[in-house]
């Protein structure tokens, strides 16, 4: 289980034991959302600070920091295949990343507003 905290952390708990495992600190602001990949080997939080992390969830360490946005990422998910990070901001766009190298592949912009969250289709479309 995942939970976020407004310290900006989020920790990685055992839900049937009720103990905390870990505890992914980085961002420099509050956490807005945090999800698991397909396969729960990497965790994936969304923040204030404009950002968007990867970590691993067996443990706990940042691996890429997803940079390029101009206002808070509101959400982030990890596509079916576990390949690709969707991220949403405040920015007005949404952005397509690389999982593995943390590069930004598309930008999709155009939305006149807030982009408070965004999904893969099941198919990774």
């Amino acid at each position: 289980t995942l939970v976020l905290t407004s310290d900006s952390a989020a920790k990685i708990w055992c839900a049937e034991a009720g103990k905390c495992l870990r505890t992914l600190k980085g961002h420099g602001a509050c956490v807005r959302s945090a999800v698991f990949s397909p396969d729960s080997t990497l965790a994936l939080t969304a923040s204030e600070d404009r950002t968007a992390k990867i970590w691993s969830a067996q443990g706990g360490q940042c691996l890429r920091t997803l940079e390029g946005h101009s206002a808070c990422v509101c959400s982030a998910v990890f596509s079916p295949d576990g390949m690709s990070v969707l991220t949403a901001s405040e920015d007005d766009t949404a952005k397509i990343w690389s999982a593995q190298s943390g590069q930004c592949l598309r930008a999709l912009e155009g939305h006149g507003a807030c982009v408070n969250s965004a999904a893969f289709s099941p198919d990774g479309a």
